[in-house]
């Protein structure tokens, strides 16, 4: 289905051909004076020049031709030459409805894709904390949006669990229990199927082991020794990196699941590790990769460059893999399993440096052809309301699992103000807006900026905030409600013709849906989710405080209403479900 601004374009298309001028200039926009008009074409500012004549001129010219639309209710020409626009109550209402009885609201996509995006990215054996957070909600929401456009989208965890902190923590475990089995090069039984650690002392493990390595050269070297150990297979080493992996994980799907972000895949950087020896043999063998300083590195300056891009390091000089090797390494892999058309990696902008050396290098070894697409959305910081990356009272870094229940608490103690709830009740109804709380307050902020995570406004129920949009929904819910039980029955689906003021600002709102949601689609950007929701959520909210949905006298007309607010409320529910949350029965 063609968005409402691409109908109206091509309606100015033929009229601007009809009037001797090209038809590139007569794209129609969102009016950026919604006081003076709804929609504008700006395009005989800029024709003029070609044509060497006034704006208003070809303005009135155009116009001119555009007397038959049924379109727009008015056409003005304003000087020195703007068309300002406003939509007929009618074709609005008509193009509202055909939308709204389509699955997608008329979004739609040329083609569909197979993708995978690489989110999450947790560290094993460390708990979750708040610079956690945008991967993985940003790219659960990215993998919603994709989902709904009907592309085939495998979301992978890609957990770190290849890397040095696994030699420290073997180190360290070796230093707390030297008489375990795996540390006796005698021992040749099986290895235990239990773990010698919890998941809370395994967490105390790795801050220990990583404090130790910055002041004990002799600890940092062994650590060194053995992850190149364990990445070479010895079995007591991968016994123990098996229960690293087991403990962690159990951990990392609980606190992830109370995000409401789930993964198609768990897999981590070792599962590419057998790609690793052939992928790094090949790149020398065929002249890629390069001796320097001990490692080998593969060039990928280009002539293009402005700055400096240093080379892609693909083994260090003891023959141990690095995350660069890893991460081209899972490339061949998902290439194997998958040969999709694209991959998306969401992680830290900081690290887009990383990224596009491994990018070039991917496309110069021929590890990837052309057909797959490589993209890098990088995001940033959590920061607290100081402006530096949010932390504990005592300065220390807040775990995910501490800042969720900080949300929860907050909104539980608003939720409870409705005294004919039930504990029970207000818990649960506090996890659901909590969830929205921190959801919409990190993606309404462009994935690129860094934010201030401030509790107080996220969790407020008026404002731009998750609570306000679950509860219009709610509001939406309690009308309809109140009408069934009135005993009243909806005619049948159609939409009233003739518009309030606000009724039209709100049909108005919903006709961009499909709109703003393939502009999301297409620039990676959830943020624009948001504001739409927030918008149309604005929009209803006016409605509802001008109209008397269910005192309205006139039955047709009131149908009209409980049909608009179905229309409403199915559209606000599915954009809140890409974002990533749900609404409650009440708040």
């Amino acid at each position: 289905m063609k968005t409402i601004l691409t109908t109206m374009t091509e309606s100015f298309e033929e009229a601007f051909i009809a009037a001797g001028y090209d038809a590139k200039y007569a794209k129609v926009t969102i009016s950026n004076r919604p006081d003076l008009c709804e929609y504008q074409c700006n395009g005989a500012m800029a024709a003029a020049k070609q044509y060497k004549c006034s704006p208003a001129q070809i303005a009135n010219a155009v116009v001119s031709k555009m007397n038959q639309s049924d379109i727009f209710s008015e056409i003005t020409v304003v000087n020195p030459g703007f068309i300002n626009l406003k939509v007929s109550d009618e074709f609005l209402s008509g193009y509202v409805d055909e939308m709204s009885k389509d699955e997608k609201f008329g979004c739609e996509t040329a083609s569909h894709k197979k993708v995978v995006i690489d989110y999450g990215g947790a560290n094993v054996a460390k708990p979750l904390h708040v610079g956690h957070l945008r991967s993985a909600v940003i790219g659960e929401a990215i993998k919603r949006l994709f989902k709904f456009m009907g592309d085939d989208v495998i979301g992978d965890v890609h957990l770190g669990d290849w890397g040095l902190q696994m030699g420290l923590i073997i180190e360290q475990l070796r230093c707390n229990q030297p008489d375990l089995c795996y540390f006796d090069d005698s021992y040749t039984g099986e290895y235990p199927e239990e773990a010698p650690f919890t998941i809370s002392e395994l967490e105390k493990i790795y801050p220990e082991a990583s404090a130790k390595s910055k002041v004990d050269e002799e600890f940092k070297e062994k650590a060194q020794v053995a992850t190149l150990e364990l990445q070479k297979g010895k079995p007591a080493y991968r016994a123990i990196w098996r229960h690293i992996l087991s403990v962690s994980i159990e951990d990392l799907k609980k606190n992830y699941e109370n995000l409401n972000v789930n993964f198609d895949l768990w897999k981590g950087e070792s599962d590419a590790e057998e790609f690793i020896e052939d992928m790094v043999k090949s790149m020398i063998d065929n002249g890629f990769a390069h001796e320097s300083q001990g490692a080998m590195v593969v060039d990928v300056m280009e002539e293009t460059d402005n700055k400096e891009i240093p080379p892609c390091i693909i083994q260090k000089s003891d023959g141990a893999a690095l995350y660069a090797t890893s991460d081209l390494a899972t490339i061949i892999q998902r290439k194997r399993d998958f040969d999709p058309d694209e991959i998306i990696y969401v992680a830290d902008k900081r690290q887009e440096m990383h990224f596009t050396q491994v990018f070039r290098t991917a496309k110069k070894t021929g590890i990837l052809d052309d057909k797959c697409n490589l993209k890098f959305l990088g995001f940033g910081t959590v920061n607290g309301k100081d402006g530096k990356p949010f932390k504990t009272r005592d300065g220390g870094v807040m775990r995910l699992e501490t800042l969720i229940l900080d949300i929860n608490d907050a909104v539980y103690n608003k939720v409870r103000d409705n005294r004919d709830m039930s504990e029970e009740e207000a818990k649960t109804i506090s996890k659901i807006v909590g969830l929205s709380a921190i959801k919409y307050g990190d993606l309404s902020n462009q994935a690129s900026k860094d934010y201030i995570f401030d509790t107080e406004r996220f969790t407020a129920f008026e404002g731009n905030t998750g609570p306000y949009i679950l509860y219009t929904i709610v509001r939406i819910n309690s009308i309809m409600k109140k009408f069934e039980e009135s005993g009243k029955r909806v005619l049948d689906s159609a939409l009233n013709i003739k518009l309030s003021s606000s009724e039209k600002s709100l049909m108005i709102e919903l006709s961009k849906f499909n709109m703003m949601i393939m502009q999301a689609y297409e620039e990676l950007a959830p943020h624009k989710i948001c504001a739409y929701v927030y918008d149309l959520a604005d929009a209803f909210n006016g409605f509802y405080h001008e109209n008397k949905i269910l005192a309205e006298s006139d039955e047709k007309r009131q149908n009209g209403f409980i049909n608009l607010l179905a229309v409403t409320r199915r559209a606000l529910e599915t954009a809140i479900d890409i974002l990533g949350f749900n609404a409650p029965e009440r708040m």
